[in-house]
């Protein structure tokens, strides 16, 4: 197995998930309703899976790595993807933010919880595009099967280590029941 696959893998458990944030966001615009206890869940995969644990595999081993190959970490794809990575964390803080300000009683935050969602799920959607098409099938021809190996260990000593026994599968399990609702 490639680096590269385990990362695809990911990302399609989140493009799972995003599709949920989606069916919310389109239920809110029908109805003016926010279920933020479901926001909340969404939430909470968004930066313990995403962020915490499939990101922290791209920056701290797959970008190292593929800057070792040869790619630059201040232009080009891993900049691009850095920066998304940084912008994808404001969009978690604001709709963390208003959320709070919602559950408070202020009614008004719904709208920057709801911009904040729409604008995370664009972003993310670009970015897993331009990780599948472009760098993916880059790394793949850049890494050799050594430097596959060892990034698979480094991203199982993330999962164990960084992020904790069961917690992936934790993450599994909600982005499935959050993706089973809307079907």
């Amino acid at each position: 197995m490639k680096a590269t696959e385990t990362l695809k893998h990911e990302h399609e458990i989140i493009l799972n998930v995003l599709m949920a944030t989606q069916h919310e966001i389109q239920t809110y615009d029908k109805t003016s309703k926010v279920d933020s206890k479901k926001i909340e869940k969404m939430l909470d995969f968004f930066k313990g899976f995403a962020d915490r644990c499939h990101h922290t595999k791209e920056e701290k081993h797959f970008f190292v790595k593929m800057i070792e190959q040869g790619m630059s970490k201040d232009s080009g794809p891993i900049a691009t993807l850095l920066q998304d990575h940084e912008t994808g964390r404001r969009y978690l803080l604001e709709i963390t933010k208003s959320l709070r300000q919602l559950k408070a009683g202020d009614k008004q935050a719904t709208i920057n919880v709801m911009e904040n969602l729409r604008s995370y799920v664009q972003l993310l959607r670009g970015h897993i595009n331009k990780e599948n098409a472009v760098l993916f099938p880059m790394a793949d021809q850049m890494l050799s099967p050594e430097s596959q190996k060892e990034l698979i260990e480094a991203f199982e000593m993330v999962e164990s280590d960084e992020i904790g026994e069961g917690v992936h599968e934790k993450y599994h399990k909600l982005a499935n029941e959050l993706a089973d609702k809307i079907n």
